[in-house]
């Protein structure tokens, strides 16, 4: 026996310990979060919720319509020494930091519990008051709303701007030394007509939505509380608890008023839901009698001997009075409260990690220019970072560059070798002869080749279309056209003048700008895809060093225009490259240029003499004998108009090749490397978007980037105060 003691005693300090902390986390609004345990008494403002809970609690809530519930109401009884009840508000939810001050701010000195029933009328109205709640007649003193509100204040005000209904909590603790453990939650009672001049049909639905809201908690048990009085199929709160708790499982009926049921049908209707033939909960139903508005203390200490008598008498006692439904309700709630403690402190570990993470992708808070400006900063300096890697092609330790579009000096390169390729073969307007090139250059590698015309295809989607008044694109080169000595004898003869043995300048320059009139549009052409390369290296580099979507937007609307500033910029040094190339005078200290014409030269020579020998010219043959005459009419039997052509076309040739190669390495240097890759932050498109930049921004071009949307803002607090309640909650727990 004395051990049985012991464990009960044991149990009880166990189960008052974790409700204690259960009472805590409520304080921390942690019930918004995570489904607590508790007991929450629900029913009609006319089914005697009020006096049912002076009778479990001993706090005389009062009936007069005017001080009816307006909020929810936590009564939490301790064992405790002295005897002592505090008042306090514990503001609701979704406070402001402002209006929670104002709220919690309010606590009543332990009272002795003879003055806390004198005095909890005036404690009620000044709670009232200290929430804003308008009881009639003009709004009470001592509330501001500009105070701050809560989710219900917001919505159910009258035409004064004050409330009629709060999510604030009104707290109330009870300890004493004979004072058993119990928590149990009031909330506003559900009313169909309105009151004239307190309530309105808007406030019907408010306090429907209040009571939903604390039923539909797994951890909840429901209290229905339904007058004997009234057909219980008629009752609006079972109906409304089905609809979250179908099964009846954590639904509990508590019956009150039977004194007012007189005929022996309507006492037997009771009797048999009591004994679960009608209507049937798993937790069952209890019959209470409470005391009616006109009883005085006396009445109410013999309130419960009718249950002495038939047909009450008849059913099961631990299913009959307040005393046996306080104990009822005090086994669930330490059951409950047992059974999911270790579920709540699981929970309040994972929801604390999930908010941790989405704060973490919010990234850093960005409310003032400070925050703006380093926000921005950080970004910069993982976008340059970036560009770093992606013109020294140290693609590895970085994922993104498993991306062709990051792969940007690689893809350069590409473009820059199939350009002089495809320019060495394509870029004449008609075929040289005796061209001693043709066999040293070297085409890219057919596997290299394709890899680079991929490169170029991959930008010319989106970019395209965003550069269309800058680059050009489909441009494709024909091959040179053969004829070329008949087109310099025509040219010759079409300018030639009275100049003996040449050709005349306007010949020679006339020559040099048909044989190069490709190179504007294959100069362009080329430019055009390593500008698209980089316009598609910049977006893609953004989208990975900025995860913010809007930001990221905002950004790329405001570099946007000077980035294509800089694309013009190169674009027109690429044509005024190829304008002193075409439309100057062609001219050359190279000395290759004697040595390639005076070869071609020599070439011909040789031909002819194998030409004579009998040979085929294309072949090389062993060395031959010639006599001097033979060489004599090599030189000699030939026209003034074939000497002169052969001349033009051998210069030509030669300067051809050596401005060719000159030109390509100027437009890489220049053009590509200088004005869009490797030049100064201020010239190249890479350059733009820097920490320096950042550092130059005015206010309102801070706010217009990286400023949050109220929306983020609002997550961000809302996530804030989420995690500060859950890590004392954590504290709670342990």
């Amino acid at each position: 026996m004395t051990d049985t003691k012991h464990r009960i005693k044991d149990d009880h300090l166990v189960s008052a310990s974790l409700l204690e902390k259960i009472d805590k986390l409520r304080e921390k609004n942690v019930g918004q979060h995570i489904p607590l345990p508790q007991l929450v008494v629900v029913g009609d403002q006319s089914s005697g919720k009020s006096s049912l809970l002076e009778s479990l609690t001993g706090i005389p809530f009062p009936r007069d319509v005017e001080l009816c519930t307006r909020y929810a109401t936590q009564i939490t009884q301790q064992r405790d020494e002295v005897s002592s009840v505090t008042v306090s508000i514990t503001a609701g939810p979704f406070a402001t930091d402002k209006h929670k001050a104002w709220v919690e701010g309010y606590q009543t000195d332990p009272l002795s519990p003879e003055d806390f029933r004198a005095r909890f009328p005036k404690i009620l109205r000044e709670v009232n008051s200290r929430m804003g709640i308008r009881m009639g007649g003009e709004p009470e003193s001592g509330y501001s709303s500009d105070e701050g509100e809560g989710f219900f204040g917001l919505l159910a005000k009258d035409g004064t701007g004050n409330r009629v209904f709060s999510d604030d909590v009104l707290k109330i603790e009870i300890r004493g030394p004979s004072v058993d453990y119990l928590t149990v939650i009031d909330v506003p009672g559900i009313f169909r007509t309105p009151t004239e001049g307190i309530t309105t049909m808007d406030d019907m639905s408010l306090v429907r939505d209040m009571v939903t809201r604390y039923i539909k908690d797994k951890r909840t048990i429901i209290l229905a509380v339904l007058p004997c009085n009234i057909d219980i199929s008629n009752q609006e709160i079972l109906t409304l608890a089905a609809n979250y708790d179908p099964s009846g499982e954590r639904t509990l009926g508590i019956l009150t008023k039977p004194d007012l049921v007189t005929e022996p049908s309507g006492q037997a209707a009771v009797c048999n839901i009591v004994l679960g033939k009608r209507k049937q909960l798993t937790l069952g139903y209890y019959v209470v009698r409470s005391r009616g508005a006109d009883q005085d203390d006396k009445d109410f200490a013999r309130r419960e001997e009718m249950f002495n008598k038939a047909p009450w008498n008849t059913l099961p006692r631990e299913r009959v009075g307040v005393r046996a439904l306080k104990e009822r309700l005090a086994e669930l709630l330490s059951d409950i409260t047992g059974s999911a403690f270790p579920e709540i402190r699981n929970e309040i570990d994972e929801q604390l990690r999930q908010a941790r993470r989405q704060l973490e992708q919010l990234g850093p808070s960005r409310q003032d220019d400070h925050e703006q400006r380093k926000y921005l900063s950080g970004i910069a300096g993982r976008f340059q970072a970036m560009v770093r890697q992606a013109l020294e092609a140290q693609y590895s330790g970085n994922d993104a560059f498993g991306k062709n579009k990051l792969r940007l000096v690689t893809q350069v390169v590409s473009l820059a070798h199939v350009f002089d390729e495809n320019f060495r073969e394509n870029g004449l307007a008609r075929r040289f002869e005796l061209d001693p090139d043709a066999q040293t250059e070297h085409a890219l590698p057919k596997q290299a080749n394709m890899v680079a015309e991929k490169m170029q295809c991959m930008n010319l989607e989106k970019e395209v279309e965003d550069l269309k008044d800058i680059v050009c694109s489909g441009y494709s080169a024909s091959g040179p056209q053969d004829g070329i000595m008949e087109w310099l004898k025509e040219l010759h003869l079409g300018y030639r003048g009275m100049n003996l043995g040449s050709s005349s300048s306007s010949v020679w320059e006339s020559a040099w700008t048909e044989q190069s009139c490709k190179w504007p549009d294959m100069s362009r052409e080329f430019v055009s895809r390593v500008v698209l390369a980089i316009h598609g290296f910049i977006r893609e580099a953004l989208d990975h060093v900025c995860a913010d979507r809007r930001v990221r937007n905002q950004l790329w609307s405001t570099v946007r225009s000077e980035l294509l500033e800089r694309y013009r910029a190169a674009m027109r040094a690429a044509e005024q490259l190829v304008a002193a190339e075409r439309e100057g005078k062609p001219y050359t200290l190279d000395h290759r240029f004697n040595e390639s014409r005076q070869r071609a030269r020599g070439e011909r020579m040789a031909r002819r003499l194998k030409e004579l020998g009998g040979h085929d010219a294309r072949i090389d043959i062993k060395p031959a004998a010639f006599s001097i005459a033979q060489v004599r009419n090599v030189t000699v039997n030939k026209s003034n108009l074939d000497d002169v052509v052969e001349a033009l076309h051998d210069d030509l040739h030669a300067y051809y090749d050596i401005a060719r190669k000159r030109f390509v390495d100027s437009l890489v240097t220049q053009v590509v490397n200088y004005h869009l890759l490797f030049g100064p932050p201020e010239v190249t498109p890479l350059g733009v978007f820097s920490q320096d930049w950042v550092i130059g921004l005015k206010p309102h071009q801070l706010e217009a980037i990286a400023g949050e949307k109220p929306s983020t803002r609002d997550t961000r607090q809302a996530l804030g105060r989420k995690i500060a309640d859950l890590t004392a909650a954590r504290e709670i727990v342990q």
